[in-house]
């Protein structure tokens, strides 16, 4: 999931003043932002699970290029703070969908997968373009590497969701969709989690006096 390889994305100074660098973090920003409208929408009009998990993770994307290029150069204090509230947000959304989950395996609602097709395979087309755009920052610094690395590993999320889609057309059964959204949600929620105990930790670090941790 986004929230675990890319945690420690926000960047340093030097990376952020490459402006190919913050051009591209713009561009993958948007293109994020963009897909998780998309996907919640189409997830719950489609009553795909996967695809709402998905867009959790384009959601927690989009919030880590907008602290890469927004806050990261800030005191460690307001990065904890933002980085607190993202965490707290994709939390709460992953709560949302592993309960979403949880119902269609009670109702037994059927997705429909030409839906989660269509809209799997653009996921997968915007990932891979990001992942290509990052590709020349692979070997770089590791808040390089680790963008790049999750643009990557977004990709074959998007696999699963296609995968699901195409098990789900073939068995006539949601229990693929509903497999894939609880994997992906239980990912969410675990990286959420982290953002929000690590972001808690440097703040109560930060307000501690030197003397004291000393």
């Amino acid at each position: 999931m986004a929230d675990d390889c890319c945690a420690s994305a926000c960047g340093s100074k030097t990376t952020l003043n490459d402006p190919r660098w913050r051009k591209i973090l713009w561009i993958a920003l948007v293109l994020n932002a963009a897909m998780f409208a998309l996907e919640i929408v189409v997830g719950l009009l489609a009553h795909s699970r996967s695809l709402q998990a998905d867009a959790l993770d384009f959601l927690g994307d989009a919030a880590n290029y907008a602290i890469s290029l927004g806050v990261a150069g800030l005191a460690l204090q307001w990065r904890a703070r933002t980085a607190l509230i993202k965490g707290g947000t994709i939390l709460i959304f992953g709560i949302g969908v592993l309960g979403s989950a949880l119902w269609g395996l009670v109702h037994g609602a059927t997705p429909d997968p030409i839906a989660m097709g269509a809209v799997g395979s653009l996921a997968l087309l915007v990932n891979a373009s990001v992942a290509l755009m990052l590709y020349r920052y692979r070997t770089g610094d590791a808040n390089m590497r680790s963008v790049w690395i999750c643009s990557r590993n977004d990709a074959i999320n998007n696999l699963l969701v296609i995968g699901a889609g195409l098990a789900v057309l073939w068995s006539g059964s949601g229990l693929p969709d509903l497999i894939v959204a609880f994997i992906m949600a239980t990912l969410g929620i675990s990286g959420g989690w982290q953002i929000v105990r690590q972001s808690l930790q440097e703040l109560k670090d930060r307000n501690v006096p030197e003397a004291v941790r000393g």
